[in-house]
Parts: C-alpha cells; sequence; structure tokens
C-alpha cells in the first residue's frame, strides 16, 4: 500500500501566536532564573519591551522599585542589569564591596549571544566595547569611564595629585574663579533689570574656569577659540546619549546613525583642539612648577606603575577631555538648579544675604570663608540633592562574583545606582520632593551631611573632582548672592522644575532678572 504524506499548513495567524506563547513561557522562566525579583524578558530584547515610553530612566526605576522592591532587576538586551533603589544597598555597592563593582561597561563580560537567545548559562565569554564612551574616551582612555584596572588606578592616582595642585589649601583655582566671578557679575548686571536666560553666561563663565585650569588660556567673552569649546562640547552633551540602541547592541553602529555622526564630527574637532594644547605644553614644558593641569599630567607621565604600565598621551587628552565634559556640565547645571529655586523661594535667597552680610561684609568672598557660611553651603547641598546632576549614576560592572543584598550577582553584571531614589527616599529624609536647605544644618545652626547624600559617589569610583567641584560652587554662588538679588522678572512665571534628561538633568531655560544690592552698583569688585 502506498503511503502519502499530506502537508501541514498553517495560517500566520496561529504562526504568530505560537511564537507568542513560546516567547511568554521563556520570559516567564528567564524571570524565575536568578531568584531576585525583576522584569520579564523576552529574548534578544530582554526587559526593553517594559520600557518604553517617555518616563525618565530614575523615575522609571522608582516606579518598577514601588512594585519589586528597593533591589531588582531587568535585561538591556543580553545584559543582566540589577537596579539599586535605597541608601543601604548603595553603600553595599560602592563602598563595601566597592572593588567588586568597580568596573565599567567599556569593556565589559559579557554572555554570548546565544545565551541572550536561549537562556542558556555558564557558556563562553567575550568582550564588547560600549560604543558611544569608547568613541568619547579612546577606548576608556579617561578615568569615569575607564575599567578599574592596575593602569587606571594609576592614572587616577596621577590626576588626583594632578588636581590638588588646584584644590583646597591653593589659592589658584580660588584667583581662576573670582576673576570669572566679576566677569559673569558684570554681565549678568549689564541686564539692567531686563528678563534674560542665564544659561549662556554661567555656562560661559564656567568654561573659561575649565579652560584656565587644562590649559592655562584665559579668553575674553566671545572669543572665537572659545566659542568653539563651548560648541564641541554642547555637541557632545547633546549627542552622545541619542545614540538609541547601539550602546545595548554594538552590531547596530553598523547602520546609519546621524547622532552618532554628529558625536564623531564633536569629537574631532575636540581632539584637534586638546591635540594642539597638547603639542604646545610639550614644547615649552619647563622643571619649575605646573602652569596648568596638562603641565601637571605631563611632568608625571612617565612615572611607570608596578606592573611596567605607563600613561600614554591619550590618557592625558582624555583627562583634558573628560575635565570639560564633567567640570562645565555639572557645576553649570547646578548653579542653575540653584537660581531655578531661589526664585521660587525668594525667603532662602535672602536669608543667605543675610548670612553673607554678617559674615563676610563687602570684601570679596574667598575659599576659607565656607566654614563661616554653613546655610549658604546648604543651599548647594540642597540642590545637588533635589536635582542630582546624574539621577542614575554611570553604570558600575561586577569585576567578580559577588552579592548584593543576599542576592548573587555574577561576573560581568551591569549595576544601576539611582541616585534619585535615594535622595527623595521618604524613610531617610522629610518632604523629599521639597527645598528645604535647613535640613542640612542642626538645631545650632551647624552643618550635617547625612550618610545618604552621596552627590559624588562613594568608594574606588567617587568623582576625582569633587573638591574642586565644590570649591567652585561656593565661590560662584556666594560672590553672586553677595552683589546682587535674583527675581522673576515683572509676569514671568516661575521655572519648571521637572527637568530634561541628557547627558546631565538640566532645568529647562527660564528667564530671571537681577538687581544689585547695595554697594554693588559697579560690576565688579578690587580685592
Amino acid at each position: 500500500m502506498a503511503t502519502y504524506v499530506f502537508p501541514v499548513t498553517v495560517s500566520p495567524l496561529l504562526t504568530v501566536l505560537l511564537v507568542l506563547a513560546a516567547l511568554a513561557i521563556l520570559a516567564a522562566l528567564g524571570q524565575r532564573s536568578s531568584g531576585m525579583p525583576g522584569l520579564p524578558r523576552l529574548p534578544v530584547v530582554g526587559s526593553l519591551p517594559w520600557m518604553t515610553g517617555t518616563t525618565p530612566p530614575h523615575l522609571l526605576f522608582m516606579k518598577f522599585g514601588r512594585k519589586y522592591g528597593p533591589l531588582f532587576e531587568l535585561y538591556l538586551g543580553p545584559h543582566r542589569t540589577v537596579v539599586v533603589n535605597d541608601h543601604d544597598h548603595a553603600r553595599e555597592v560602592l563602598l563595601q564591596r566597592g572593588r567588586d563593582f568597580a568596573g565599567r561597561p567599556s569593556m565589559v563580560m559579557l554572555r554570548e549571544a546565544v545565551e541572550g537567545v536561549l537562556f542558556v548559562p555558564h557558556v563562553n565569554c567575550r568582550y564588547v566595547q560600549q560604543v558611544t564612551t569608547d568613541l568619547l574616551t579612546r577606548g576608556g582612555k579617561d578615568i569615569a569611564f575607564s575599567d578599574y584596572s592596575p593602569l587606571w588606578k594609576l592614572h587616577r592616582r596621577l590626576v588626583h595629585s594632578s588636581f590638588a595642585l588646584f584644590g583646597e589649601g591653593s589659592s589658584r583655582l580660588q584667583d581662576i574663579v573670582l576673576s570669572e566671578v566679576d566677569g559673569l557679575c558684570a554681565e549678568l548686571l549689564s541686564s539692567n533689570g531686563r528678563g534674560f536666560d542665564p544659561s549662556l553666561a554661567v555656562t560661559t563663565a564656567v568654561t573659561n574656569v575649565v579652560c584656565t585650569l587644562v590649559f592655562g588660556t584665559t579668553y575674553k567673552h566671545g572669543d572665537g577659540e572659545l566659542q568653539e569649546v563651548m560648541r564641541y562640547n554642547d555637541g557632545i552633551v547633546q549627542t552622545i546619549t541619542r545614540g538609541g540602541l547601539v550602546d545595548i547592541f554594538s552590531w547596530m553602529k553598523v547602520f546609519p546613525n546621524e547622532s552618532l555622526s554628529k558625536l564623531r564630527a564633536c569629537i574631532r574637532v575636540r581632539d584637534c583642539l586638546l591635540t594642539q594644547k597638547l603639542h604646545e605644553h610639550k614644547a615649552t614644558l619647563s622643571e619649575g612648577d605646573p602652569r596648568d593641569l596638562l603641565d601637571a599630567l605631563l611632568k608625571g607621565q612617565g612615572s611607570p606603575g608596578p606592573d611596567g604600565t605607563v600613561i600614554t598621551d591619550d590618557h592625558v587628552l582624555m583627562t583634558a577631555a573628560e575635565a570639560f565634559g564633567a567640570g562645565v556640565e555639572t557645576t553649570s547645571t547646578t548653579l542653575l538648579w540653584v537660581l531655578a529655586y531661589l526664585l521660587h523661594h525668594p525667603e532662602v535667597q535672602e536669608k543667605a544675604q543675610r548670612e553673607l552680610d554678617e559674615e563676610v561684609g563687602e570684601r570679596a568672598v574667598r575659599a576659607a570663608d565656607r566654614g563661616r557660611l554653613p546655610y549658604l553651603d546648604s543651599i548647594i547641598n540642597e540642590g545637588m540633592r533635589i536635582r542630582p546632576v546624574s539621577p542614575v549614576l554611570i553604570p558600575h560592572i561586577a569585576m567578580s562574583d559577588s552579592s548584593i543584598g543576599g542576592h548573587a550577582i555574577c561576573r560581568g553584571t551591569r549595576v544601576l545606582v539611582n541616585m534619585w531614589a535615594i535622595h527623595h527616599d521618604p524613610d531617610h529624609w522629610d518632604q523629599p520632593d521639597l527645598f528645604k536647605p535647613d535640613r542640612f544644618l542642626d538645631d545650632q545652626g551647624q552643618r550635617v551631611t547625612p550618610s545618604c547624600f552621596l552627590p559624588f559617589g562613594a568608594g574606588p569610583r567617587i568623582c576625582v573632582g569633587e573638591s574642586l567641584a565644590r570649591m567652585e560652587l561656593f565661590l560662584f554662588l556666594s560672590s553672586m548672592l553677595q552683589r546682587m538679588s535674583f527675581m522673576l522678572p515683572g509676569g514671568a512665571t516661575p521655572p519648571n522644575l521637572q527637568g530634561r534628561l541628557g547627558v546631565v538633568l538640566q532645568p529647562l531655560p527660564y528667564k530671571v532678572a537681577v538687581r544689585p544690592r547695595a554697594g554693588w552698583e559697579v560690576s565688579t569688585h578690587v580685592n
């Protein structure tokens, strides 16, 4: 008897339903695989389908935290990612197990693609570059994005010692900042009470401080090279976060990407300018004290580490580049946030000015006055708390198998510390959504620093420029409030405090009017 095989025909709709059912089963299995609560995941895309919408990550993570708890996991494509939403787990990641989690995703240990599709554990591993940060840092030659290694530690020590030449106890940074304060105040007061957007003036002054600090060039406002520095820095800031999925699926860099092209163009301009400055410094380097940060880095460049590693010219260049990326955006943004909140709370501004009048008087504010101005210092702290410029810290990577909160964390796992959630945790902060500088003062009006206040991070990866940033913020804000009062222009509404998220959390554009205070009608002050 002949045997006939009848072809089986499956409708397209049934095929789709079967695929969706299979994916749902895989997602459920993936959810239970680690024992840590968290988002479901699908092959290839991971948890991304559950992360769509316009909600910024720091707020989205807080929302997920209310469902899954303060510690949960999700998958960004194939990358297992643990989100930390509370202070205790953050201290475990940053301090108690700081070295375990000191890695960066520029050289991330990833599972093979088959694991991302089939969830098969313990397969061979490979290293994959993170596209945008590798472009930005020449493959991790900076401090912030470079992976933890003996060379990184050598590099960080050199940068730290170089910064110390301009930090607390040194008058050099103070003189640089106070010089820019005069120019900034003159520009602000030239508005003659008219409303204007303060962002350009503030950013220009802060950029000039960094230019003077890094390569010893002080520009006049409007100088062409200064404008070029500001353009490329702003271009990098505007494009670095718009690479889309290319940092999750690095193979996508082969496809046209307008943001990635713009980023490359800005980096070329940046590197051309900084390379020129580096060659000029090499040609004029002397045996005396370093003139600026580039000099200090070049003088310390030749000292090899214990394993023979050395700091190359690329490391020096990327350190200079990072000073602009980190030093300009963070400081100017913090100042603009503080000014925005002062417009909402004129009573806070008046109290700070009374403190300035009583403790400093008419002479120029100096860095040594910080100890006598605890309320003004608390305003800066409250600005960094309520609107952290980096709501989610740069991803940490587990360098070895470890744990967080008793949950096993495999080597290569990404860890995101949600600083926004930590700084808005009602268990640690009374009315966290309100601007209350007094929360950083005790009953006697002396400063207190809660352990859950971590604006510069903590542990091995704490911001290397913290002392410089604090001094700069203090000198700018105290000098401005000493000389002028900030108010809303007639008929203007108070600034929107929601912000927009890019590389940093920036305030939306707003307008301000300034009025000179008694004795400061002249826009500059002679010490």
